[in-house]
């Protein structure tokens, strides 16, 4: 069996990744830029270069409300390893904790498309788009925040992508998108950090695809450190959490 791949070519006493030595990688280029030669197969410019690293970094970490945070620590309670615990952790990232770079990056690529060949304009396309959500009941992905109501994270990020002039059609987009939903809902939703994610890897020309890795590589990290200071700092099986529950099964029988 033979199998085809553009990552890393590994042979005794070398190694090759995307086109580069490791040892030259090493020491040289920042990981955060490595993860862009991974995802994209070229070493990025300076402007990605620096982007990459903010995006990476707004993923970092959110407390321990979010599922992972809980997730990780919980099962670090039970005396497991720490890799165990930090997987714990990455198997609660999905469509609703972690998912909305991915969808949110999707439905502005599909869009960005379907307004150049429809010829219309920025806000005509975001009008449709919330229309049309309306319509079908939907939620559009990356709006809103159960937190804050202007996420320091999408201000940093849309600053750094305006500097760099990175920002495009697509934060455009999002941007137009937020001013509609006010209009329809009557209620400023925010865009949060997804949102903005899902709208900079777009215009630096990502597959909305990869939009969960971005998410799962930063968070990682934040995984990492929770689980490490439930090890250390917490005694194994503590009470976390208080929950009520009523039992509204079968009424008690004899067998």
């Amino acid at each position: 069996m033979k199998w085809n791949s553009k990552i890393t070519k590994v042979e005794p006493n070398h190694l090759v990744t995307c086109g580069y030595r490791q040892e030259d990688l090493i020491g040289n280029i920042p990981f955060s830029n490595v993860v862009y030669l991974l995802l994209k197969g070229e070493l990025p410019s300076k402007e990605h270069g620096r982007m990459i690293d903010a995006i990476l970094t707004a993923c970092v970490d959110h407390g321990v409300t979010p599922p992972s945070a809980m997730a990780s620590r919980v099962v670090a309670s039970g005396g497991v390893p720490l890799p165990t615990a930090v997987a714990a952790g990455v198997l609660a990232i999905g469509d609703v904790h972690g998912g909305a770079i991915e969808k949110g990056a999707k439905l502005l690529q599909e869009n960005v498309v379907r307004m150049k060949k429809e010829d219309r304009s920025i806000e005509e396309i975001a009008a449709s788009i919330v229309k049309e959500a309306k319509e079908q009941k939907k939620r559009i992905l990356g709006f809103g925040h159960r937190v804050h109501t202007s996420d320091p994270r999408t201000k940093r990020l849309f600053s750094l992508a305006e500097e760099l002039h990175i920002a495009g059609d697509h934060v455009m987009l999002s941007k137009a998108i937020e001013v509609e939903l006010e209009k329809s809902t009557g209620r400023k939703l925010p865009i949060n950090v997804d949102g903005a994610i899902a709208a900079i890897i777009s215009d630096m020309g990502f597959d909305w695809r990869l939009g969960k890795g971005f998410f799962l590589i930063g968070r990682v990290v934040g995984l990492t450190a929770h689980v490490y200071e439930e090890q250390t700092r917490e005694k194994p099986m503590r009470k976390m959490f208080t929950v009520d529950c009523e039992y509204d099964g079968p009424e008690e029988k004899d067998i």
